[in-house]
């Protein structure tokens, strides 16, 4: 059975920076793409990172040039770097996989394309 488990949430103030980690087991190799996601109070889930098989990353237009997303297949750990951090980013950050679809706009990507969930790690910035 797949299970997800996500970590390096917390609280930073504006400016500051957190790296998400999520580990995968049940898996003998990860497969098909992965994703971070977010929701805040009130708000629907969205997608705020997708990184596919061959490592291509596409990104929310809010997150881009601040926020990486990237995996270690070995060991089967996704990643998210945050940097810049801004109050807007405070939500429940949760990571997804087997995901098989791949769209070339970002918009399109939507948390009914990814099979597996995590239970999500809160990130709050203060500021």
């Amino acid at each position: 059975q797949v299970q997800l488990v996500e970590s390096g949430g917390g609280s930073v103030q504006a400016g500051g920076s957190l790296l998400l980690s999520c580990v995968a087991s049940g898996y003998t190799r990860i497969r098909g793409h992965m994703a971070w996601f977010r929701q805040a109070p009130g708000k629907e889930r969205e997608a705020v990172a997708v990184i596919g098989e061959g490592g291509a990353a596409k990104y929310a237009s809010s997150v881009k040039s601040r926020f990486t997303i990237s995996k270690d297949t070995n060991k089967n750990v996704l990643y998210l770097q945050m940097n810049s951090l801004e109050p807007e980013d405070t939500a429940m950050y949760y990571c997804a996989t087997g995901g098989s679809n791949w769209y070339y706009s970002f918009e399109s990507f939507g948390a009914a394309d990814f099979r597996y969930w995590g239970q999500g790690t809160q990130v709050t910035v203060s500021s």
